[in-house]
């Protein structure tokens, strides 16, 4: 029976009312990661430019930052998902990496120099690799299988909802205070402990299955082997699509660079979330019932455009459509890697596959930030974009190649 068939006579056994019903847990976590991506995209948003116009750093060096900053969260994500796994809990874990993220938000308003900067993004964004791969488990133990890509979906929605309206405010306060920065920052404080009191009080740890067996050694060698070729083939994937898609601050920067105004630059990021936002719930509820492959193809074509887009038309009519399609792609695609990861993994090293999945990915967007970052300094946005375009579209015909043997993950 294929995986559309099965998921057909799960939603006919369970009912309407059933079918359309995701775990209360699934949402908690959604709002939970809401707040803290509004607290982080209100500073995020104008991070980049406040380096660049401010402090008089170079994009190059921005790329970096951005790099480092993602990938020092992926390198944790490794240790933090083996070692929910091994608890067999994963909560206390997650709660911890937003617990951490809120404390060091106001280092952003209080930070004199790039030094303190860079400084503030790498705790920040420790708690968020301590954070990530015991979340994502935690969402794929507590969704059915029939409902995982709307779980993901819906959680990565509820993210994005945050990641625009925190531009928005930034926006609003930067014009209510006249440009400035360290008040918006100290206000991206706030939400940040919402999130913090949410995820305490809010999710719960569901029961350890049954029979489940339990890990010792999530990173011994012999663990690592039940990671099988249909994971490593998702990583694969998942590794040379994000050398394609390198840090947003490169939206930002081209905005600036086509002379959107200092208060204005956030509007970047507030249209791709919406779109991404918008389309992240729906292509999760759709993964469930179709390919997740060629769901995913069709989010590598959008980014082909969107890079095409940035690259060749260099005025607002084209910043707007390219930053649209961004979105867009990226709400085909997030949220259906997590599933296929969630879909290959055994139950009991989801931890440790997420947190492998995004340490080799947080690498790769080290490696892009800093090539487009040197891209950019050295030819100019053109190049960067179009060399985003180049690796969407190796990635595209490799996922084409092997799409057969993705579908088959979430035929178990």
């Amino acid at each position: 029976m294929t995986r559309t068939a099965e998921m057909n006579a799960a939603d006919n056994a369970a009912g309407p009312a059933t079918r359309r019903r995701l775990p209360a847990g699934v949402w908690a976590l959604g709002f939970v990661s809401m707040f803290m991506d509004i607290s982080s995209e209100m500073i995020h948003a104008l991070l980049p430019v406040y380096m660049v116009a401010v402090l008089g750093t170079s994009s190059l060096t921005v790329g970096i930052i951005e790099g480092i900053a993602e990938a020092t969260a992926s390198i944790t994500k490794v240790f933090s998902g083996a070692l929910s796994d091994w608890l067999g809990k994963r909560k206390m874990l997650a709660a911890l990496g937003y617990g951490l993220a809120a404390v060091t938000k106001p280092i952003f308003p209080l930070a004199p120099s790039i030094g303190w900067l860079v400084a503030a993004r790498f705790v920040d964004r420790i708690g968020k690799g301590i954070r990530g791969a015991p979340r994502d488990a935690l969402i794929a133990d507590i969704t059915p299988p029939e409902q995982r890509g709307a779980g993901f979906g819906l959680r990565q929605s509820l993210d994005t909802i945050g990641a625009f309206v925190g531009p928005l405010l930034a926006i609003a306060l930067m014009w209510a205070t006249a440009d400035h920065f360290q008040a918006v920052f100290w206000i991206a404080v706030i939400p940040a402990f919402v999130a913090v009191f949410l995820i305490v009080f809010a999710v719960k740890e569901p029961a350890r299955p049954t029979g489940q067996r339990r890990v010792r050694m999530p990173l011994r060698r012999s663990e690592l082997r039940l990671l099988n070729a249909t994971f490593w083939l998702v990583v694969v994937v998942a590794t040379v699509f994000t050398l394609a898609r390198f840090s947003e601050a490169f939206l930002i920067l081209r905005a600036q660079s086509i002379g959107l105004s200092l208060a204005l630059v956030p509007i970047v990021l507030v249209v791709m979330n919406l779109a991404y936002s918008l389309s992240a719930y729906p292509v999760g509820v759709l993964a469930d019932r179709v390919s997740r492959p060629m769901l995913l193809a069709v989010g590598l074509l959008l980014l082909v455009v969107a890079d095409l887009v940035l690259a060749l038309v260099p005025n607002m009519a084209g910043l707007l459509i390219g930053v649209v399609l961004w979105g867009l792609h990226m709400g085909f695609t997030q949220g259906l890697l997590a599933t296929l990861v969630a879909d290959a993994a055994p139950a009991e090293l989801r931890g440790t596959a997420f947190g492998v999945f995004n340490l080799i990915t947080g690498i790769a967007l080290l490696v892009a930030s800093a090539v487009a970052g040197f891209l950019w300094d050295q030819i100019g946005p053109q190049a960067t974009f179009l060399a985003g375009a180049a690796f969407a579209l190796v990635t595209l015909v490799g996922l084409l190649c092997f799409q057969a043997r993705l579908s088959k993950s979430g035929r178990r």
